[in-house]
């Protein structure tokens, strides 16, 4: 698909702003490793313990550690460790697992990070051209405020998925579905297809909102209803490259998980393997963030394609130091 190619042709030209969103993802992780850190070390201490855990995985201990675990500790489990850490958080989103609140607070830090990059990242690549730095951040200021209002009609929309539909689709259609079944197979079945389901309205919510932002930011829209109305109309115009856009990014990102599995590592031990495996979880990291990156570029991509051209952003792109600003100085 040309928006697919192009897409990731607009990503491949713009290295720093893959480089950003990793740093960035990076650093709000680094103080929660920190804190984990202190609490094995004080748990730890001197004890044999410490010897077996740092040679290997000691189950006995993490078990024990676990159990007496409080806030962030108790994300310290063996499901973290190498390719299970991808399932864990993948069970977590389709089954709505809570999470500890600084869990929580960290995501939703991160998240309000996105929501000011995204206006910068998706104007960028609208543009197919440097920015700079000036101009990245400009656009991620003007669009922070509009795409607040934006992600409060997504939490809207998020909390009716997962506080109202899932409930209902695996806590009263499941067992109703299953309540005379004997066969564990048909019960399998019928749960994955209900995953299928709410998976379905999760990546049409998902869509739809993506293409708001990228209405927003090529057409420079100031209403994030007017945003959200036209991307509906543009998806309902094109459905077909719509969906089978989605549906090529989709299946990136699980060429990239599944070659995350391939050479995922495990425990480890101290010393080279253990930054060995540090390194490669980063660049599954990367590459995460990179079909990310993609799916923006490339909606926008068919977006120019379909209704302007490529390049067409309607906001002008803001210069420095050419500005009313620095005439009055």
């Amino acid at each position: 698909m040309r928006a697919w190619r192009e897409g990731m042709r607009r990503v491949n030209r713009a290295p720093a702003v893959l480089l950003g969103v990793w740093a960035l993802t990076l650093l709000v992780s680094l103080p929660l490793t920190a804190v984990v850190r202190g609490m094995l070390a004080q748990h730890l201490g001197s004890s044999l313990a410490a010897d077996t855990a740092a040679s290997g995985v000691n189950y006995d201990w993490m078990q024990e550690f676990s159990d007496q675990a409080t806030g962030l500790g108790v994300t310290f489990k063996p499901t973290i460790i190498g390719f299970g850490a991808v399932l864990d958080n993948l069970s977590a989103f389709m089954d709505d697992i809570e999470r500890p609140v600084v869990i929580v607070g960290a995501a939703s830090f991160y998240i309000l990070l996105w929501i000011f990059v995204a206006g910068g990242v998706i104007d960028r690549y609208a543009r197919d051209r440097a920015t700079r730095a000036h101009g990245f951040f400009a656009s991620s200021g003007v669009f922070f405020f509009r795409f607040l209002r934006l992600a409060a009609v997504q939490w809207i929309v998020y909390a009716f998925l997962f506080g109202w539909m899932h409930p209902w689709l695996f806590d009263r259609l499941y067992p109703r579905m299953t309540h005379e079944t004997s066969v564990e197979r048909t019960a399998f079945v019928a749960r994955v297809a209900l995953y299928l389901v709410f998976g379905v309205l999760i990546a049409a919510a998902t869509m739809i909102f993506d293409y708001a932002k990228v209405r927003a930011v090529v057409e420079d829209r100031r209403s994030m209803i007017g945003a959200i109305t036209g991307a509906l109309g543009f998806i309902r115009r094109n459905c077909g490259a719509a969906v089978s856009l989605f549906l090529a990014n989709f299946a990136l990102f699980v060429i990239v998980a599944g070659l995350y599995a391939l050479v995922a590592p495990g425990a480890g031990r101290t010393g080279a393997s253990m930054w060995i495996g540090f390194a490669i979880g980063q660049l599954y990291v990367i590459g995460r963030l990179w079909v990310k990156l993609v799916f923006w570029a490339s909606e926008t991509a068919l977006f120019q394609n379909r209704l302007a051209h490529a390049g067409y952003v309607a906001r002008p792109e803001p210069t420095w130091p050419d500005s009313p600003a620095a005439d009055a100085i």
